[in-house]
């Protein structure tokens, strides 16, 4: 299986640079796997296609203001950290610039509020730093770190907000799970009045959604970890779903990777917070998801290998031919694809 087979071409023009007023107001392609049938509908259409007794899993991870400008100390070179992980005053963050920095340099941001010694290099631009500040490091963050768009956003984005889900919680990614971001407080409600259950989980997306695949054979390509969470309500009432045979919807990959990652370890749902590096492509047996709610993925990359082994990769090709035909928008702020 090569990464070349999920190639496709897209006119530039469909990638989304903003994102819309109205969240629900987006495109929804319709994907049916049974009837290889394929509907145009808009996202505020979804409780038509959802029944009482579903399950929806949503990830709350959080977005941080995770890119960072600095300089270098020693030198006053300019210096880009994105914060990948953080825990404890440590992170992994992907650097700008890296050859310059080395185990002992120290980064200044600001007027110095907010101080970074590089503790160990890593391979891929990749380092370990220690933070040294005083006060909440959030709120620092908050103050000198800029939202991390993805590098096909060239526009500013006038309200970080519009890149966070309106349920984020958890704070922790360096992207946001851009599935979500169509859901608004009234649809969620109009769903749980629907009698759709919705269960919260966390995954806190990593630097698999910046690395593009570059081996020739999709096999070989080995995903970076990412953390989730899953507590102890989750894990019951996902495993009381799939005990009465209802279905469970996952909003974006990074929800479909938790759970799979889940039953591939367990066969079962358990509280836990650990690691994944699954990497789900055609081949792949799903176990805990029935159905995807998914945004319009990147030619050659692992989200494209996902929705691919979901739906076959014939039928997904098939879907994106006639959404760039009628004109969807496409990525992080476009349109929307529910797959059945």
């Amino acid at each position: 299986m090569r990464t070349q087979d999920f190639d496709f071409q897209l006119p530039p023009h469909l990638i989304a640079q903003t994102p819309l007023s109205d969240r629900s107001a987006s495109r929804l392609l319709v994907v049916d796997r049974s009837t290889q049938s394929i509907t145009h509908r808009h996202f505020y259409d979804l409780p038509e296609y959802l029944h009482a007794g579903d399950v929806l899993v949503l990830n709350e991870t959080k977005v941080l203001p995770a890119r960072l400008f600095g300089v270098k100390e020693e030198t006053g070179a300019h210096v880009e950290l994105l914060i990948l992980k953080h825990e404890n005053d440590e992170a992994e963050c992907l650097v700008g610039n890296a050859k310059v920095v080395k185990v002992g340099t120290m980064i200044t941001f600001g007027d110095g509020d907010l101080k970074a010694q590089c503790l160990q290099v890593l391979p891929e631009g990749l380092r370990i730093f220690k933070f040294i500040y005083t006060g909440i490091f959030y709120e620092i963050l908050d103050r000198l770190g800029i939202m991390p768009l993805p590098p096909y956003i060239k526009e500013k984005l006038q309200d970080p907000d519009r890149y966070q889900t309106v349920y984020a919680k958890e704070k922790g990614s360096a992207a946001a799970p851009t599935a979500g971001l169509h859901f608004t407080p009234a649809l969620l409600q109009t769903l749980e009045e629907k009698g759709i259950e919705i269960v919260k989980i966390t995954l806190h997306v990593g630097l698999g959604t910046f690395r593009p695949v570059e081996v020739e054979d999709v096999t070989t390509h080995k995903m970076h970890e990412e953390m989730y969470t899953v507590s102890e309500e989750a894990a019951k009432r996902l495993n009381m779903a799939k005990k009465e045979g209802r279905r469970i919807i996952s909003v974006g990959t990074t929800s479909t990777r938790t759970l799979e990652t889940q039953l591939k370890k367990f066969d079962d749902f358990k509280a836990e917070s650990s690691s994944t590096d699954i990497f789900i492509y055609p081949g792949f047996k799903f176990k805990a998801v029935d159905v995807q709610i998914t945004n319009f993925h990147l030619p050659k990359s692992t989200l494209m290998m996902l929705v691919s082994a979901f739906a076959t990769k014939d039928l997904i090709f098939k879907a994106y031919h006639e959404a760039i035909k009628e004109e969807y928008r496409f990525f992080s702020f476009g349109d929307s694809m529910l797959i059945l």
